[in-house]
């Protein structure tokens, strides 16, 4: 308590802007007082710049610094951290192993006696430490020189001046442990014992890479070390991680006996920048909230691109952001080596023993954001020259008396060594054949019977294990009142769905369940009885962040399971697309290494005169029609509810099935029990007689959702003039069905789509571009669409008539047909 009130007094005061003398003088007190720098261990902040002699760059001992506002020369110890700031500058903070002790005693709750073993680092770990240094930086030189020869093309991000941190993964994280990165992560993932070669064939494109040549520089990814990436968007990685530790927890609750001593993590790195997006603070919320075995990186270079952080974030001590969480944080200087061990190796112990933490190192970026960065930004070019010569942790290692006695110039023989072979392996491996892209766009084929998918040997036992007698026999009562229902043709569309997402659990315990609502079964019972049965784990309910439970279900989704998400309202959902994007593409990303068993369903669409105005009646279904290795359906009954969703739980991809929002609970119907339907066909309805066929008096109606209703409504109506129609229901939106549509089309000759999308990008400007390209000889007239128009859906029904298209659009569609008019 004394040395926090005297601390935050000397903070408060510093922070009135006091004469430096005055500053100095109070710390020197509290300093005589505590016995350690107050300012350092609780706020991590640096007081000022390193004394020029304590970094023992030269033989003249000092070190000056140009003052590039004045032009004035300096030295450093001179310039106070607001004159850096002021230059777009940081000093490299004041924190010596007494701070760091200190914050971890008080913050991280060590005892003396339990700190005393991180007190040292071993010459051999030094040794190795420095090589592994030694081999990052000899590769990314490496890197630098074959994109510069463009044998590595694209996007390239070195890591040059942070080496400090991959020695201490190669120091403290174990094979096991899982590891996400962001797109600069070559050095992770050497220091995560992926092979060089594999690494630098990667970049080159070749098959031998670690993908195949699928992910390129910004996406390593090695299953057999557990470097689950290489993501590009900033800060996505956070929720996977977060998903990744969930795993963690999942096998240690099922298969107790294999994971009796389970000491294994997660680990995320993530700049400092990024730590700022709200996807951290979601992330230290989900990873308290379970006591996750996470541990955050955040590898603070104090810039984006160019824009140096302290001029965008009002607080750049990302450590903090744990408080309000309780998830503790220390800060290092990424500059020294041994002290980013000691510490490192301390709050890796802890998050393998207690719980989340937050590991701050302080570094500088010596190269650009990428090699084609023209770097115009404020003080940048001056920090990295600065940088290059005062703050090299290589450098610095080597200069101090800490490297006495080690063979250095062979462990920087050895690291070359090692970067001239992957070099010379990249330039060797092939290229991977042009036919691996289609090979790699889904995990199952789009035809796979998913009726003859069989679940872990055990699967009963353990189910009954990690479940509550009473309340597992509660939700098998209810599966068995729902499964009464199905035969009697008297179930829902969201029950159907309920019905399916608790048989598949029941069935296999690898099958988890997120929603926000989840305990009180969501908007629509879908959820239902999951966490009452299975628990906080496997039923998750969750925040109201639709992009961060997705993110964590596709953690969960790369480490062997099968989640599925519920979004209440498909709009909802607008807030994961940066999610369903990477899920759709990591299975080929990854060049088929880790599949991605992911289940999102909800309701949506846009019924007429469904009242909900123009955010909850947007077409989420064409906005993600475009995203690579994704699974796309529909379902307007309960039948194809129940079956396709069981098959898409099933599925080793990424699935979406979209439900009727009008139609969840007032359409019923039958479903047939423990029946997977295909999930890439669609459905012929109502088949057009033979006799207004040969009369040319039949039109094929293609449409899905609310569509189906409306075209049911009216097909009296139709028939009472003489016509008939070919009613198909889409339920597959992707991949298409186009065999069913040419069949159809090979009888009526003339379609027309009513389609729940906009006119631009819709779903039905795809299904007929498709129609022209393959079926153009059929067609006795041009496709007739029937969209949404452009505009925003409005609330009033007599303007939603203009906007939205319904039922009596497809008589006149047909009418028109008949006369020729279209």
């Amino acid at each position: 308590a004394t040395a926090r009130s005297l601390a935050g007094g000397a903070r408060r005061i510093r922070c009135r802007q006091l004469h430096p003398s005055v500053q100095h003088t109070m710390f020197a007190l509290t300093t005589a007082v505590l016995g350690f720098t107050p300012g350092a261990p609780l706020s991590m902040a640096p007081a000022r710049a390193v004394a020029a002699t304590q970094i023992r760059m030269n033989a003249g001992g000092g070190t000056e610094t140009l003052d590039f506002t004045g032009g004035s020369l300096r030295s450093q110890k001179e310039l106070t951290d607001e004159d850096l700031t002021s230059m777009g500058r940081r000093a490299r903070p004041s924190i010596d192993w007494s701070n760091l002790r200190a914050r971890l005693e008080v913050e991280f709750g060590f005892k003396e006696e339990e700190l005393t073993k991180y007190d040292s680092v071993s010459k051999e770990d030094l040794l190795k430490a420095y090589e592994m240094m030694q081999l990052c930086r000899q590769f990314e030189n490496a890197c630098n020189q074959a994109y510069m020869q463009g044998n590595i093309r694209g996007f390239m991000h070195l890591d040059n001046g942070q080496e400090a941190i991959p020695a201490l993964i190669a120091d403290t994280i174990k094979k096991g442990d899982k590891k996400l990165s962001y797109y600069r992560e070559h050095t992770h993932a050497l220091a995560s014992g992926v092979p060089a070669d594999a690494i630098m064939a990667e970049l080159f494109g070749k098959d031998g890479g670690t993908c195949r040549g699928t992910g390129g520089a910004m996406h390593i990814y090695d299953k057999d070390t557990n470097f689950q990436g290489g993501w590009a968007l900033v800060c996505e990685q956070l929720p996977y991680a977060a998903g990744a530790a969930r795993s963690i927890l999942l096998d240690r609750m099922l298969k107790p006996d294999e994971h009796k001593d389970d000491d294994r993590i997660a680990v995320v790195f993530v700049g400092e920048g990024g730590a700022q997006n709200g996807r951290m603070a979601e992330c230290l919320n989900a990873a308290a909230k379970e006591k996750l075995p996470l541990l955050f990186i955040v590898i603070d270079n104090g810039r984006a691109i160019n824009t140096f952080t302290p001029d965008v974030a009002a607080n750049n001590d990302v450590y903090l952001q744990g408080q309000h969480y309780g998830v503790p944080g220390i800060k290092v200087d990424g500059g020294n080596l041994e002290e980013t061990l000691k510490a490192g190796r301390a709050v890796v112990d802890y998050v393998r023993s207690e719980g989340p933490a937050i590991l701050q190192v302080h570094t500088y970026r010596f190269q650009g954001h990428s090699p084609a960065d023209p770097e115009h930004e404020r003080g940048r070019k001056d920090e990295k020259k600065w940088a290059r010569a005062e703050a090299d942790p290589i450098k610095l290692f080597e200069a101090s008396a800490l490297a006495d006695g080690l063979d250095l110039e062979g462990a920087s023989k050895a690291a070359k060594a090692v970067v001239k072979q992957s070099l010379d392996f990249a330039r060797e491996s092939p290229p991977p054949p042009a036919e691996l892209a289609k090979e790699l766009e889904f995990p199952d084929p789009p035809d796979t019977d998913y009726n003859t998918r069989g679940v872990m040997a055990d699967a009963a036992e353990v189910t009954k294990r990690t479940t509550n007698p009473e309340r597992l026999a509660a939700c098998q009562a209810h599966v068995a009142e729902l499964q009464a229902l199905a035969v009697k043709g008297e179930i829902s569309i969201a029950d159907a769905v309920n019905l399916a997402v608790l048989e598949e659990m029941l069935r296999d315990p690898t099958t988890v369940c997120h929603a926000e609502d989840l305990q009180a079964g969501s908007s629509y019972n879908i959820p239902k009885l999951t966490q009452q049965t299975f628990g906080t784990l496997r039923g998750a309910d969750e925040i109201i962040d639709e992009g961060h439970f997705l993110g964590k279900a596709l953690g969960e989704g790369m480490n062997g399971y099968r989640p599925i998400v519920e979004m209440m309202n498909t709009n909802f959902a607008i807030y994961a697309m940066a999610e369903i994007s990477s899920a759709g593409n990591t299975y080929a990303t990854t060049g088929g290494q880790f599949q991605m068993p992911l289940t999102i369903v909800g309701a949506g669409g846009t019924a007429p005169n469904q009242a909900l105005g123009a955010e909850h009646s947007q077409p989420f279904h064409a906005y993600i029609m475009g995203i690579p290795g994704l699974k796309i359906g529909t379902a307007a009954s309960p039948d194809a509810a129940y079956g396709m969703m069981k098959s898409m739980i099933r599925d080793n991809g990424p699935c979406f099935l979209f439900l009727p929002v009008k139609m969840m609970k007032e359409v019923k119907g039958y479903a047939e029990v423990g029946r997977c339907m295909p999930i890439n066909k669609c459905k012929l309805v109502h088949k057009a007689s033979d006799a207004a066929v040969a009369a040319g008096k039949a039109v094929t109606v293609l449409t899905y959702l609310h569509g189906l209703k409306e075209v049911q409504s009216v097909l009296a109506e139709i028939q009472a003039e003489g016509l008939d129609i070919d009613l198909i229901e889409m339920r597959s939106l992707k991949p298409l069905d186009m065999e069913t549509i040419r069949t159809s089309l090979a009888r009526t000759h003339k379609v027309t789509i009513l389609d729940e999308s906009t006119n631009s990008g819709g779903v039905g400007a795809t299904v007929s571009a498709l129609i022209h390209e393959q079926c153009f000889d059929l067609l006795d007239a041009p496709v007739r669409r029937l969209a949404m128009d452009d505009a925003p859906v409005p609330y009033a029904s007599s303007m939603e008539l203009a906007v939205v298209k319904r039922g009596t659009d497809v008589v006149q569609a047909v009418f028109d047909f008949m006369l020729k008019k279209i």
